[in-house]
C-alpha cells in the first residue's frame, strides 16, 4: 500500500528528514549538498510504501520576476523515486499533490527540469519557458543561458509571456 503525505520541513521527523535526503542521493549521481537545501523550508510530499520512503518531492517559496513583476513561485523542488519503484505512477502521485498546493497558494509555479525529467512536466501540464532566463546575484542581475530549454511554469494567477525574460532569485549552487 502506498500513501502520499505532505509535511513541512519543520515537521519531519529527523529519521524522516534522513530518509528523503538518502533517497535523493540514491536517485541522483550528481546531488549536492545545495541541491538537498534546494528541498528545505518548505512542503514536502513524501511516499510510502508501508515504512519505506519511495518517493519525494517538494515546492519551496521563491520569487521569480516577469514583466515588471515579483511573482510569488511555488517552486519545485527534490523530485525523486526510488529506481526500483519508477514507472508505477508514483512520480505523478507526488506531483498532483503538490501542484495542489501551488494552485491553491501561489501566483505561478515554477521548475528547473533535468534532460530526463522534460517529457514526464510537458505530459502533466507544465509550459517550457521559451525566452531568456536570468537571476539577481549579489553582482547584479546576469544571463543563465546554461539552464534555458529546462525551465517549466505551471501558470495559475498572472498572465505569462513564455518568451518573455524571466529572473529568478538567489541562491547558492544552481540558482535554477
Amino acid at each position: 500500500m502506498t500513501s502520499v503525505h505532505l509535511a513541512h520541513t519543520a515537521d519531519l521527523e529527523p529519521a524522516t528528514r534522513d530518509a528523503a535526503r538518502a533517497l535523493l542521493y540514491d536517485v541522483f549521481s550528481d546531488m549536492t549538498e545545495d541541491d538537498w537545501e534546494h528541498s528545505l523550508g518548505g512542503l514536502h510530499a513524501l511516499l510510502w510504501e508501508g515504512t519505506q520512503l519511495v518517493g519525494h518531492a517538494a515546492v519551496i517559496q521563491r520569487r521569480l520576476m516577469h514583466a515588471g513583476r515579483a511573482l510569488r513561485t511555488g517552486y519545485i523542488e527534490g523530485v525523486a523515486v526510488r529506481a526500483d519503484r519508477q514507472r508505477r505512477g508514483y512520480g505523478s502521485a507526488l506531483m498532483a499533490e503538490l501542484e495542489r498546493v501551488v494552485r491553491a497558494a501561489y501566483d505561478l509555479g515554477a521548475l528547473g527540469s533535468s534532460d530526463e525529467g522534460l517529457p514526464f512536466y510537458q505530459a502533466r501540464g507544465w509550459q517550457l519557458w521559451r525566452g531568456p532566463s536570468y537571476v539577481l546575484s549579489p553582482d547584479g542581475v546576469r544571463r543563465t543561458e546554461e539552464d534555458e530549454g529546462a525551465i517549466f511554469v505551471l501558470p495559475v494567477s498572472v498572465p505569462l509571456d513564455l518568451s518573455g525574460e524571466i529572473t529568478c532569485d538567489w541562491r547558492e549552487g544552481d540558482v535554477w
